[in-house]
Formats: C-alpha cells, structure tokens, sequence
C-alpha cells in the first residue's frame, strides 16, 4: 500500500530538518516532502519558518521533479501539432500557463499566469486604457514591464507569471504579455517573430506600427522599416511584413527555453522541453 502524502504538520516537521545534512535524514525528508506535488507556495507562509537561502535551494531541487511530471502528464498535444491552435488564444495560454507552473519554484508565493493577467487588465482599464497603444504606453513607457537585461537568459523569462510579478522578461515574454493582455481587452495586437528578436504589430488609424516591447515599446512606422532604402535584409523586411500565428509563437517560446537551460547546464529540463517542442511538430 503507497503512504499518504504528507500532511501540515509532517510537512511541517520536515521542513524543520532541511538543516540536517545526515544522509539518511536527507534521504527521508527528500522522499516524503517528493509526495507533495512540486508545490509548497501556499502551504510556507503559514509556517512560521525562516529557510535559509542553502535550505531553499535544497527544497527547490526536491520539488523539481514532481513538476517535471505534472507538465509531461498534462501537455496534450492537439491534432495537426501547433497548427492545430489556430486561433485558439485558450489553448495557448493554456501551453503558457503550464509552462509557468513547472518554471515556478515552488516556495515563493504568487499569482498563477491567468490571475495575474486578469489583474494587469483590469488595472490597465482603471487606467483608462483604450486602445492598443495606450497598453503599449502603460505597460513599456510607464515602466510596468520592461527588459530584463541583468539576465537575458533566465529560464523564469518564460514563466509569465513571474515576469508580471516581477516586471521583466525577454523580448517574446514581454510581447506575449501585451498579446493576451490585448486579446483580454479587445484589441488587436500581432506578433512578428523577427530574426532574433520579437516584435509586435498595431494598427492607428489605419497605419502598421511595430512596436519593439524589449526597447520599453519603442513605436516605429512599418513603411520606413520595410522601404528597400532601408537597411534592413530581405528577410528581415519579409517578416515584418508578415505576422505569426500562435503555434509559431509557443515553438519560439520552447527554443527559447530549450536555450536557457542548455546554458544553465539543467540538461535534464532542456531534454524534457525539447521532448515538448517535438510533439508539437505539425
């Protein structure tokens, strides 16, 4: 018969000997606190236990796994791989929020991916936002979200959540962020997945803007970029001609991951991402 996860006061006890560096004692805890779920976020404010930094990142590698298993049991892949999203903005935010969840560490406590939006929005209507380019304005030039440039690589630049939370990502993370919010408020509001970079596309008044949400949402004319005189590569003036659909944009959110944590040397997240990316080929 398999034991019962822990309970409140055992998880308590346990964390309670996370300073014990006796092998069996380790063993124990790691074993028992493994049967949690990956997930203690809601469970340590209610502790009363100060974790050292050495104690945190013992517990973290604990609940890592179970996190691992929870996304490769709930990523279903739909029919036709990511072309089978469409225009299904559900369902994509469905693949972020999962990805969110696993990239979260488990202790810190925050808001899921989809609350954390619903919040954003609302603040961004309080706000008086009314169109795509006021969003743009409250979020980059306010200084709302902006680029993480002390570490461009982190892996929790993925993790929207925590991009909210915290008000940095990388240049896909930040033009994601302003897509939904945008999907939520009825505007319109296109991805560019330009060659090494992420862009965003509006409309005023009839005109196409990119917006470059990395460059705290620098605005520029479609028609300057793209004019031959510019000097801007074929390639590059095609892209931003052109605009990505969702399956395009969730695979370059899944190199981008694949990426960090190959330079992380986390080879076994990589391997499971890249496992992800993969059954998601059309």
């Amino acid at each position: 018969m398999n034991a019962l996860p822990p309970d409140t006061n055992e998880i308590s006890a346990l964390l309670r000997l996370l300073d014990d560096d006796t092998p069996e004692v380790r063993s124990i805890v790691a074993g028992r606190l493994a049967e949690v779920g990956g997930d203690l976020s809601e469970i340590l404010p209610g502790m009363a236990l100060e974790l050292s930094e050495r104690e945190k990142e013992f517990l973290a590698s604990i609940l890592l796994p179970a996190r691992r298993k929870t996304l490769r049991e709930e990523w279903i892949t739909p029919g036709f791989g990511t072309a089978g999203l469409g225009d299904d903005w559900e369902l994509f935010e469905s693949y972020l929020r999962l990805m969110s969840d696993f990239l979260h560490d488990g202790l810190s406590l925050r808001q899921p991916l989809s609350d954390a939006l619903d919040l954003l929005a609302e603040e961004a209507q309080e706000d008086g936002v009314a169109g795509a380019n006021d969003l743009r304005v409250f979020l980059f030039e306010r200084k709302r979200l902006g680029p993480n440039d002390s570490d461009y690589y982190d892996p929790r630049n993925s993790d929207l959540a925590w991009s909210v939370a915290e008000g940095v990502s990388n240049p896909i993370g930040l033009g994601v962020i302003y897509m939904l919010l945008g999907q939520r408020l009825g505007f319109e509001i296109e991805g560019i997945c330009f060659p090494s970079h992420f862009l965003c596309r509006i409309c005023e008044e009839g005109y196409p803007l990119i917006i470059d949400c990395y460059d705290r949402g620098c605005i520029h004319s479609q028609a300057v970029l793209t004019d031959p005189t510019n000097d801007l590569g074929r390639e590059q003036r095609r892209a931003l001609e052109g605009s990505a659909d969702l399956g395009t944009i969730l695979m370059r959110v899944l190199n981008n991951l694949i990426d960090a944590f190959v330079r992380m040397g986390r080879a076994e997240d990589a391997a499971l991402i890249t496992e992800l990316r993969d059954s998601m080929a059309p």
